[in-house]
């Protein structure tokens, strides 16, 4: 099954039923299949094909929504990009696809023209919004749909690429993580049989669709003909309550810093929003402190605490009934996927050793884009001679009856307010700065983040800079998760006989 079929399916069993709510915007789901239709057949009409590819650019919207089944019902590739990604890594990502469409809004336009400039390639841009004298070089979405014609009948099955999502790498440029409409389908559906969500629920997500974690809670509201509401943020918990009240929100995603900013927030009462049933939780795992904390505030909701990648969907959850006694572990394999814990040989290690852990399933993804030495790395052979497994490049354990614990990273990775975070793209970042000789980037522990990004820093020879100028730096360069909370100046960086850096010791271990 493809993605834009679990569309067609809800919108004919529930055609008046309200899909998704966001920006004082309410549609129904015959409304958000006809707005997918005709997002398609405006991009089969100029000129987009099967397997082509279409950036959407855009803060959570009903539009995004529309694009991600609209795209896939003209047989081509959707690749969300978080709104607030600079241009510089905007030109990779629209380059490196070679995508023929970029789908924004009027307020992103300066990035998406440097972007399409750096590019040096024709790029079709629509606004969702209304398109203003400055806009001339893009196409107005809601005028080029009233006269939209019937979409073609869909070309693609579900082997086909659905969509590409970028992830930060170890080198710092970023991979695009290839899924197919059957891992993305297979992927929904075992969250959905695990999490018991159904037709009544209403799915309060304030993750950015960009986010795999994100757009999976729009793919599994519209695969049970649930209620998505869609926010920016949660900036303000107090406001975000009160629309969840108001909403009858049942499904509440989160991660660890959304998690944290909940709990200092001294006005929340318990069993504040009643009609909550279920709390998720992914990205790195939730110090147990705070998962008993969120239990008491919200008693009739069950807290489920998941590991997951973007390869992958989602690896592993923790049931409910086990968090008193195992708080600190990720649970098992979601349903319908296999988790193994391995040594360097790749063979299965026993309880309590730590090892890498390697996932096997139908939701594991085809590859990263155009990018094979990473594909190879990462996809490997597996157990039977048909397949490949992920290796998840993440160090775990097991105990005795085979739940997981996360320990660590292999690399040097960080997972910081529940993203993953490249220590190369920072130092790139930092090494723009004439006054920086040497950069080392590294996570250490942080009461709200979980993990906070420490920036050590070595000044050239008679060079002057300030904590706040790198911060300022990095944050008109980078995205906001990836701007360093803590910036330290040293005469030195501690290096290990072949040059490298010692990076233990700049996180204290």
């Amino acid at each position: 099954m493809r993605l834009d079929e679990l569309l067609r399916e809800s919108a004919a069993r529930y055609a008046a039923k309200t899909a998704v709510v966001a920006g004082g915007c309410r549609v129904s789901y015959a409304e958000l299949d006809r707005l997918a239709d005709q997002l398609a057949g405006v991009l089969h009409e100029r000129g987009v094909r099967r397997g082509d590819r279409v950036v959407v650019y855009h803060r959570n919207a009903v539009e995004v929504v529309a694009a991600v089944f609209g795209v896939s019902r003209m047989g081509g590739v959707f690749s969300l990009v978080n709104p607030k990604v600079k241009h510089e890594k905007l030109a990779l990502i629209v380059g490196g696809l070679r995508a023929s469409v970029v789908l924004t809004e009027s307020s992103l336009m300066p990035s998406v023209r440097r972007a399409a400039v750096a590019t040096g390639s024709p790029i079709m841009i629509f606004v969702t919004d209304q398109v203003g004298p400055l806009l001339a070089d893009a196409t107005g979405l809601r005028d080029a749909l009233i006269a939209a014609p019937n979409p073609p009948p869909a070309p693609a099955v579900d082997l086909d690429l659905a969509y590409v999502a970028y992830t930060s790498g170890s080198t710092g440029v970023p991979k695009g993580v290839m899924m197919t409409h059957q891992s993305s389908v297979s992927g929904a559906a075992s969250m959905v049989r695990y999490l018991g969500l159904a037709s009544e629920d209403v799915n309060f997500c304030v993750i950015p669709l960009a986010f795999d974690y994100g757009l999976y809670q729009a793919i599994m509201a519209v695969m049970t003909g649930g209620t998505l509401v869609l926010e920016e943020g949660f900036a303000l918990p107090p406001v975000a309550i009160r629309k969840m009240v108001a909403e009858g929100a049942t499904v509440f995603p989160l991660v660890p810093t959304i998690a944290a900013m909940l709990l200092q927030f001294r006005g929340l009462a318990s069993n504040s929003v009643p009609s909550l049933r279920i709390l998720t939780s992914t990205g790195a795992p939730l110090p147990p402190a705070h998962s008993a904390r969120l239990c008491e505030i919200f008693p009739s909701a069950r807290l489920f605490s998941n590991y997951g990648l973007t390869e992958i969907v989602r690896g592993t959850y923790l049931p409910p009934d086990q968090l008193v006694a195992r708080p600190e572990s990720v649970g098992k394999a979601m349903p319908n996927s296999e988790a193994h814990v391995v040594d360097e040989n790749g063979q299965p290690v026993g309880p309590g050793v730590v090892g890498e852990l390697v996932f096997r399933g139908a939701s594991v993804l085809k590859g990263y884009w155009e990018n094979a030495e990473a594909t190879d790395a990462a996809l490997r052979a597996g157990p039977y001679p048909w397949e490949k497994v992920f290796y998840t490049g993440d160090h775990f354990r097991t105990d005795d009856e085979g739940y997981l614990y996360y320990v660590g990273r292999k690399d040097d990775m960080i997972k910081s307010r529940g993203e993953k975070v490249s220590p190369k793209e920072i130092e790139n970042a930092l090494y723009a700065l004439p006054s920086i000789r040497e950069a080392a980037v590294v996570g250490v522990p942080h009461p709200l983040f979980g993990t906070a990004i420490k920036a050590v820093l070595v000044l050239a020879d008679g060079a002057v800079a300030s904590d706040r100028e790198v911060i300022a730096h990095c944050a008109a360069h980078l995205e906001e998760h990836l701007v360093p909370q803590i910036v330290e100046f040293r005469d030195e960086l501690p290096k290990t006989e072949s040059g490298k850096i010692r990076r233990r010791e700049l996180e204290g271990r």
